[in-house]
């Protein structure tokens, strides 16, 4: 194993704005900007949001507007989306949006598109109306996108103001393997939803990889992983604070969402066998332990895997707890 191998890989965070138990969306607000700051006085790469709507405990459902905040806030760290879930949206308001931010904060926006409607089925009908089945029309709405954002399209009867002619990078993101086939033809950058979706990660990856086909944005595949990240002091800490994000999951699988728990003791007296069994493949690639046990696990994933960047996210109700976190994560770069 390459000893120096964490050495060149940028690291970066995904925030899903969680709401904590006792605590409101305007206080993850202040939260979030606090650790987009202190992230990237060291050194983040990036600072991403995911959409998600009709979940009391994420309070990103606006994404757009939170990247502006989060973007006016910092001065260099890199702010965007992972994702818009662009079947929701026109590309032309998206366009308009992210073409708005990178007027803003010029060559510091990212936009993350996914396929997925980021909620339950209900939801999704209520948001797409009779664009139910519109994820089928991903790829030409990523296309529209491109072509919006692009100089040649300044003949059209269809212009994004601002947004034409603006180098805002594009993602595309997975949690399956649909959308690696889709990154790899259009020679676009790739994260992969590893920190809840580990099934495909591989497969995905390497489909992707196999597939590339260089383009005016990229000349070679680009994967990065999100990873669910508790660090402490201790491998002990680290696990006690880890029970936030494991109930968290617990919820998920359940379908008894709730907002984000303090840490506790006795995690196995919150669930079954078959659901701890389920969380646990939930958050496979999970780095949880001191900065020195997480140091080693994460070195084995990147070699293993090829990864170009790690986005991390943490579901850590301590906010002391989780900026402390995230200054260990910075430091197992280092």
């Amino acid at each position: 194993m390459n000893l120096n191998s964490l050495k060149n890989i940028p690291y970066s965070v995904l925030d899903l704005a969680t709401v904590l138990e006792g605590h409101h969306a305007a206080d993850t607000f202040k939260t979030s900007l606090e650790i987009a700051q202190q992230s990237e006085s060291l050194g983040y790469n990036r600072y991403w949001f995911a959409e998600h709507h009709n979940m009391a405990g994420v309070a990103s459902s606006a994404t757009a507007v939170l990247i502006g905040f989060i973007a006016g806030g910092t001065k260099t760290i890199r702010v965007g989306s992972g994702g818009i879930m662009l079947p929701n949206h026109a590309p032309l308001i998206v366009a308009e949006q992210f073409g708005t931010l990178a007027s803003l904060y010029p060559n510091r926006i990212d936009l993350g598109l996914g396929r997925a409607p980021g909620t339950d089925q209900v939801t999704a009908m209520a948001i797409r109306g009779g664009n139910f089945n519109s994820a089928h029309n991903f790829p030409r709405d990523v296309e529209r996108l491109q072509r919006l954002f692009s100089v040649d399209n300044r003949g059209s009867n269809v212009r994004a103001f601002p947004g034409e002619g603006l180098d805002i990078p594009i993602w595309i993101l997975g949690s399956s393997t649909d959308s690696a086939r889709l990154a790899a033809e259009k020679g676009l950058p790739y994260a992969f939803a590893s920190h809840f979706a580990p099934t495909y990660f591989e497969q995905a990856i390497s489909i992707y990889k196999n597939n590339f086909k260089p383009s005016e944005y990229l000349q070679e595949p680009y994967v990065m992983a999100c990873v669910n990240v508790v660090v402490a002091d201790t491998d002990e800490q680290a696990e006690f604070l880890s029970s936030s994000v494991k109930r968290m999951f617990l919820g998920v699988i359940t379908g008894k969402r709730e907002l984000l728990k303090p840490a506790f003791d006795n995690i196995n007296g919150y669930w079954d066998r078959m659901e701890k069994e389920a969380v646990e493949q939930m958050l496979y690639y999970s780095f949880i332990g001191s900065k020195e046990t997480i140091k080693l696990s994460l070195e084995a994933f990147v070699e293993k895997y090829g990864v170009n960047e790690v986005m991390s996210t943490s579901h850590i109700y301590d906010q002391q707890a989780k900026l402390h976190s995230n200054k260990l994560f910075s430091e197992v770069f280092k």
